[in-house]
């Protein structure tokens, strides 16, 4: 049973209720398989600590449209990376080849 944090304090933290027993169960299990707490506590119970990562907000619970926001962000950043490490790389081999044709 939780005591602190409250279920109404943790509700702040997400859309709903559903939700926030998805994500405190998904962690809970993900904790009880050996994952690190993100939070210092004295709690054993994984339910337990789970809510105090939520509590701290070392846990985000995203919605649906939060999230496929967030992973179209995280792709445009990733493609942007690509193509800088490119032109890096591109750069770097311009470099090399005047380097070799100056000797």
């Amino acid at each position: 049973m939780l005591v602190k944090p409250t279920v109404a304090e943790l509700l702040k933290k997400a859309e709903n209720r559903y939700r926030l027993s998805i994500a405190t169960a998904k962690r809970a299990r993900q904790i009880f398989a050996g994952s690190k707490p993100l939070v210092e506590t004295d709690d054993k119970a994984p339910v337990s600590i789970a809510a105090d990562e939520i509590e701290a907000e070392k846990l985000k619970i995203y919605n649906e449209e939060e999230w496929k926001e967030l992973q179209k962000n995280e792709m445009i950043k990733k493609e942007v990376s690509d193509k800088m490490e490119e032109q890096n790389k591109d750069e770097e081999a311009d470099n090399n080849k005047e380097n070799n044709d100056e000797q």
